[in-house]
């Protein structure tokens, strides 16, 4: 660029505009760069609603769906917001700090366990039917990302608990379903409860309109691809730093979350060693689907730690 160029664009204010873009795309998520993620809209009343598709696996993903375990949490030395190497059936340092904790019986470090745990996400692609905060949606496959909560009403559908109910599967193009996306604030939380599929439908009569979505599927792997993951070390390394065990790094900002996750401000936690115990409870994690405190979530990310802790 030319010094004429450079100053032509400052009259007219786009070296600036270029600078404000390239600042909020660094303070937002992964995921809100990422114009193929798509999110439900709250209005004013604090509800939201959609209809969507979720839709089959891509051609070189197994399942249409994939898992991903994380850690979000603050302590002395910032925020830790990883994923967690189980995701890939690896140890995890976070995890095995927690397992110390827990296994030294005192409610306090179990406290901070609790706070500390994993959170579980999943992404699948979905067709938007109908979006009434963003028409232009519609018609539409995108990536979604959700919690526990919706993913249990998926699995119910596929395994009723009832005998007189049909099971479906609502990745089918001709025998799945759609699925009303009901939100409500409950408690200051996203909850999803009211949300609920459709009788059994086709997405579409016509063939070539089912090939073009399917050939516009995103594929999932990546969110489960190693190089997403530190490595154990690095994971370890970040930890230390953010417990205060080791010297003092940049702080991590949490940024790698959306919309759906939320962060409750306390006082930060002292912790000198991986199984150090501390009166002050680190800041909880919580997220809009009230997973943090559901109990029948909770008893399973701690049942998680209680199995390694019989390990010994």
């Amino acid at each position: 660029m030319s010094f004429q160029d450079l100053k032509k664009q400052s009259k007219m204010g786009s070296l600036t505009e270029k600078l404000i873009k390239q600042v909020e795309k660094l303070n937002d998520s992964t995921s809100k760069d990422d114009d193929r993620f798509w999110k439900p809209t709250m209005d004013k009343g604090g509800t939201g609603s959609a209809i969507i598709r979720f839709l089959p696996a891509p051609a070189d993903c197994e399942l249409p769906w994939v898992q991903v375990w994380s850690h979000a949490f603050k302590s002395q030395g910032g925020w830790m917001i990883d994923n967690c190497l189980t995701t890939l059936g690896k140890a995890c340092p976070v995890c095995e700090a927690n397992r110390e904790l827990w296994n030294t019986g005192s409610k306090d470090n179990q406290n901070i366990v609790r706070d500390r745990k994993r959170k579980l996400s999943y992404y699948s692609n979905i067709y938007i039917v109908k979006d009434p905060a963003n028409p232009e949606n519609e018609g539409k496959v995108f990536l979604y990302k959700f919690g526990k909560k919706i993913f249990d009403k998926i699995t119910a559908a596929m395994k009723p608990e009832f005998d007189d109910e049909e099971p479906i599967n609502p990745f089918d193009f001709w025998k799945g379903a759609n699925f009303r996306l009901k939100i409500r604030k409950v408690e200051g939380y996203w909850n999803y409860d009211k949300s609920e599929f459709d009788s059994v439908s086709a997405l579409s009569t016509d063939d070539d309109e089912l090939e073009t979505i399917y050939n516009s599927l995103h594929n999932l792997n990546e969110f489960v691809d190693a190089k997403e993951f530190k490595s154990y070390d690095d994971l370890k390394k970040r930890l230390e730093y953010v417990l205060g065990i080791r010297g003092t790094t940049k702080k991590q900002d949490p940024e790698t979350l959306d919309e759906e996750d939320e962060y409750e401000n306390s006082s930060d936690s002292e912790s000198s060693s991986f199984a150090s115990t501390s009166n002050k409870k680190s800041p909880s994690y919580s997220n809009t689907e009230s997973e943090s405190v559901d109990n029948e979530d909770e008893d399973d990310a701690l049942s998680y730690f209680a199995k390694l802790a019989e390990m010994d």
